[in-house]
């Protein structure tokens, strides 16, 4: 059964490019199209008024905007994470969500890397002693203050294990590296997976992939840094929040922690501060949630809600979460 719809509105088309992608493919689903470069709070209502398909990435749907949107028909959720959409006033008003996934694999398990392997080869120590005068100085024709170590041999582990972490898995055993994976959490126990405790205690590095949860917010706080190894590396390209970063700050400057490497904070943009931003030190790199961000798997997040727009006109739902 085919649906007729035609008008569609994107309300933050420049959290997704910045003029580097072609959206002529989502344009071609519908004949009326709105693409906003950005929505603010007050605009939303008046911008969804008469849409059939909204599309956003990062702007908050509401029950009170919903309610308004009588027309209505489809949510395109540009993500794979939908906590900006009221998802039970959309199921009340019978409208469907619908989310992006495994459009960022590649781009994600990548950044993962290079964050772990600037750590582990302390990438910005030695690019200084390079450009410092420290490697002229020197009597012998390498510098070798800053040791480091290989990842061949050493122990991943890894929570969160659905796209995303089973990409890390496969990079890290190419690196010949040990791999652990955590068991659910508060979820029932399976075979081939840990307890997380365990996990942190016998991990060099941890890198997480859990969505944010009440079940995962500060996941890893004060109790779970002080099981981890005094020079394990953690990783966390998921979501902010899932790590009480004060206590991550802390353990950063006592020593007990060799370092983190975070793309992620609990608010984004961090307007009003944050612990990690305030700590001093070469074993934290910070960047600013990019590491699902290279052009290519932008284009595949808007090539893929155009396909969920047009299996929607044929009556055929994708990605309903």
């Amino acid at each position: 059964m085919n649906i007729n719809i035609n008008r569609g509105v994107l309300l933050d088309r420049d959290t997704l490019s910045i003029d580097d992608l072609d959206f002529r493919r989502l344009e071609s689903t519908l004949s009326d199209w709105q693409l906003y470069p950005l929505t603010g709070p007050e605009e939303v209502a008046e911008r969804v008024a008469g849409a059939e398909v909204v599309v956003s990435n990062k702007v908050v749907l509401p029950r009170e905007v919903l309610e308004t949107a009588s027309r209505l028909k489809l949510i395109c959720v540009a993500a794979t994470g939908t906590n900006n959409i009221d998802l039970q006033a959309a199921k009340d008003l019978d409208i469907p969500v619908t989310n992006a996934r495994s459009y960022g694999t590649a781009s994600v398990v990548q950044h993962v890397f290079s964050l772990i392997l600037a750590l582990t080869t302390r990438l910005a120590e030695h690019q200084l002693a390079a450009t410092n005068g420290t490697w002229g100085q020197s009597p012998m024709f390498c510098v070798f203050d800053f040791p480091f170590r290989e990842l061949a041999g050493k122990t991943i582990g890894i929570v969160g294990y659905g796209e995303l972490g089973r990409g890390v898995e496969k990079v890290a055993r190419a690196f010949d590296m040990e791999v652990m994976i955590a068991q659910r959490p508060g979820g029932e126990e399976r075979a081939g997976r840990v307890p997380l405790d365990e996990l942190l205690q016998h991990s060099d590095v941890v890198s997480l992939h859990v969505p944010l949860a009440d079940n995962t917010h500060n996941l890893i706080g004060e109790r779970e840094l002080d099981l981890m190894k005094p020079d394990a590396l953690l990783i966390n390209t998921a979501r902010g929040g899932i790590v009480d970063e004060a206590a991550l700050a802390a353990a950063l400057r006592r020593g007990d922690l060799g370092g983190a490497g975070f793309d992620v904070l609990t608010a984004e943009p961090p307007v009003m501060g944050n612990p990690l931003l305030d700590y001093v030190g070469t074993n934290l790199i910070l960047t600013p949630h990019v590491a699902w961000a290279s052009r290519e798997a932008r284009q595949r997040l808007v090539n893929q809600v155009a396909d969920i727009i047009e299996a929607f006109k044929r009556g055929e739902m994708r990605n309903q979460v």
